[in-house]
């Protein structure tokens, strides 16, 4: 693969983004010092009318215009029973390609009951890397908080990541969620993989189950590709109709001299840009709009939260070569995990070696990113979890990003998490007679949409 990543053709296409990028900042910067003249309350022109309409127009242009760098989670406090509860994250490891985040409520809860330990689950949040930054998810560390300690995958851009640092493979991926898994302590955690993750995810455990380490004590896939064969869509049927060189010779592209990752050879950023645009127009253009409107009724909080929806959709980072064209190879085109022949690093991945471990798939009735039938797929693969461990969810009337963000994350989607967390967690089981547990229903069931709410975090259990 290293050989063949080093033929790198248009190499002036970067070039001529990063040329067009620096034309367009000084207008973009007029556009935000118009819009925040416009805009301020105190300003000589705050009394006259229209002038919102305007500071809103000139507030899209500079959205229009600029580039999104990667945004902060910016997560300093939580909501929890009343009470504002100072967070603290920490950049627990840090590696080449990726940062391991955890965050962690100041002060530590006291007990919920009598019985049971003050001890919070743990959750691994194994964030895809396929375009977007792993704060894309801010919501859902943000819901899973108060009641959990919370760790995230925070994978880097790796034009910012020296050639010396050597080439990063799908199989180095799954190496890191293994690495992770272990520092962190399989005994007390739950795995929470979204999209892409799923796949290297379900790898790293099952080599953990094969060489008879301890696993985590459960896992929870989320609208992932781990057979891209069924319910196959328009990503998949792309990915199968092109011969793996053309993917080499027309997306990767190396990165300019005035990055630290200068000569690497990556998939853009602003290529997958281009094509989340494509496949979802309009999501971004709706969060752009929403925003010029909720400046124009002066409701700057909602205003706050398009403005960060706009920020955290429209950052994206440029993909190792390698690792990019691994994943076409083995999991869209040659389906290695689907049909029991994938090897990491010479080791074979058995899902079927996987015990210990409770499994919950989940997957949306609309998501047009993971056709239908791709999630649950594991469970077929992970037959050695009994059977009353497993469960798979459809949820009704929900895309892709519903999955881990917006109102149904919040009351459809989350409850089952939180439910199957709570029942499978250590730290309650002190006050559960194990007789009386409730099981996984081994069937796959279809979760209709419930009633909308609007409350930004869900009740702790």
């Amino acid at each position: 693969m290293e050989r063949m990543v080093r033929t790198v053709t248009q190499p002036w296409l970067y070039h001529m983004v990063e040329y067009q990028r620096l034309l367009l900042t000084p207008f973009s910067l007029w556009a935000a010092g118009a819009a925040n003249a416009l805009a301020d309350p105190w300003g000589p022109l705050a009394c006259v009318s229209g002038t919102r309409c305007f500071a809103a127009g000139y507030e899209l242009l500079h959205r229009l215009s600029k580039t999104y760098e990667k945004p902060a989670f910016g997560i300093s406090e939580i909501e929890s029973e009343g009470l504002e509860i100072p967070v603290a994250e920490q950049r627990v490891l840090a590696k080449p390609f990726c940062d391991l985040l955890r965050f962690l409520p100041q002060p530590e809860p006291a007990p919920m009951s009598a019985g049971r330990t003050k001890t919070r689950p743990v959750v691994l949040v194994c964030a895809p890397l396929a375009g977007h930054h792993a704060v894309l998810l801010r919501e859902l560390v943000e819901t899973l908080l108060p009641s959990h300690e919370v760790y995230i995958t925070d994978w880097r851009d790796a034009r910012n990541v020296p050639v010396a640092d050597g080439p990063f493979h799908l199989d180095d991926y799954v190496s890191y969620i293994q690495m992770f898994i272990r520092h962190i302590g399989a005994e007390n955690l739950h795995v929470l993989a979204v999209c892409q993750a799923t796949v290297p995810t379900l790898a790293a455990v099952s080599l953990l189950a094969s060489e008879q380490e301890p696993t985590p004590r459960s896992l929870i896939l989320i609208g992932g590709p781990i057979d891209a064969r069924s319910g196959a869509n328009a990503v998949n049927r792309f990915a199968a109709s092109q011969p793996l060189q053309w993917f080499r010779e027309s997306l990767i592209h190396s990165v300019p001299d005035h990055y630290p990752g200068a000569g690497r050879a990556v998939y853009p950023g602003f290529l997958q840009r281009a094509g989340l645009d494509a496949m979802h127009p309009g999501r971004l253009a709706s969060s752009h709009w929403n925003y010029c409107l909720d400046m124009v009724q002066g409701d700057l909080k909602r205003a706050e939260a398009h403005q960060r929806s706009c920020e955290e959709y429209g950052a994206v980072l440029d993909m190792a070569a390698e690792y990019y064209l691994d994943t076409v190879q083995t999991v869209f085109q040659e389906f290695r995990l689907a049909l029991g022949n994938w090897c990491v690093q010479g080791l074979p991945v058995r899902p079927q070696d996987i015990r210990a471990t409770a499994l919950l798939t989940i997957e949306g009735e609309l998501d047009d990113v993971s056709g239908r039938g791709q999630t649950h797929a594991a469970q077929d693969l992970c037959a050695g979890i009994a059977t009353r461990d497993k469960r798979g969810v459809t949820m009704q009337q929900c895309n892709h990003y519903d999955l881990f963000s917006g109102p149904h994350w919040q009351t459809d989607v989350y409850p089952i998490i939180r439910g199957l967390i709570s029942q499978y967690d250590a730290s309650y089981q002190s006050t559960m007679n194990k007789r009386d547990r409730a099981s996984l229903h081994s069937s796959t069931d279809t979760v209709p949409r419930s009633k909308v709410r609007r409350a930004r975090h869900v009740p702790n259990p």
